[in-house]
């Protein structure tokens, strides 16, 4: 009798997120996963308790994906930190539409708000380091420029707008640029 095929952990997330990329988040569910796996509904389950835990696994598993984005945006070194990792959400939502919208435009009214916490510091102490802005007024600062970046990501995410790269980056320096000389007379 040939040993049993074992379905980890991550070939079940893996498959999840492939489901997500081409079908959105809404097409996932444990008959699609079992179907792509050529299996049972059963190894979904046996790894996962739930398909909320297994939500929460392809989010983060998104996520992991998208940080791989702005270390790649950073390191290539075309654009200062700050404007790289905004670069880089904008590509991901480029690129990866699908997972873009499941992780920054579904509703978050359920959920705990401090994940992004960090990510908040560490932009607001970026824009401190570029501006000399501290406290609220690079909290504010940041919050700006992320609505801009947040909406040209948007656009790409849903098609509404593809734009050329030299627009996208033109417009983030001079939204930033705009910034800094008005709280420059403040």
């Amino acid at each position: 009798m040939p040993p049993k095929v074992r379905i980890l952990k991550q070939d079940v997330v893996d498959v999840a997120i492939e489901i997500v990329r081409k079908e959105g988040a809404d097409a996932l569910n444990a008959r699609t996963i079992a179907a792509a796996l050529g299996c049972s509904t059963q190894p979904v389950f046996s790894n996962f308790a739930s398909m909320e835990d297994l939500r929460k696994a392809v989010i983060a598993e998104a996520e992991t994906l998208y940080e791989a984005y702005a270390k790649r945006e950073t390191e290539k070194g075309e654009y200062p930190p700050y404007k790289a990792n905004g670069m880089a959400y904008i590509r991901f939502a480029k690129e990866e539409k699908e997972l873009f919208k499941l992780l920054y435009m579904r509703s978050r009214s359920a959920e705990e708000a401090a994940s992004s916490t960090g990510l908040l510091d560490q932009m607001t102490d970026l824009v401190h380091q570029n501006t000399g802005l501290s406290g609220d007024h690079a909290l504010f600062f940041h919050l700006k420029i992320w609505a801009c970046v947040h909406g040209i990501a948007t656009m790409f995410a849903t098609g509404y707008l593809d734009l050329e790269w030299t627009l996208v980056s033109q417009i983030i320096t001079d939204t930033y640029q705009g910034l800094k000389k008005q709280n420059e007379k403040e």
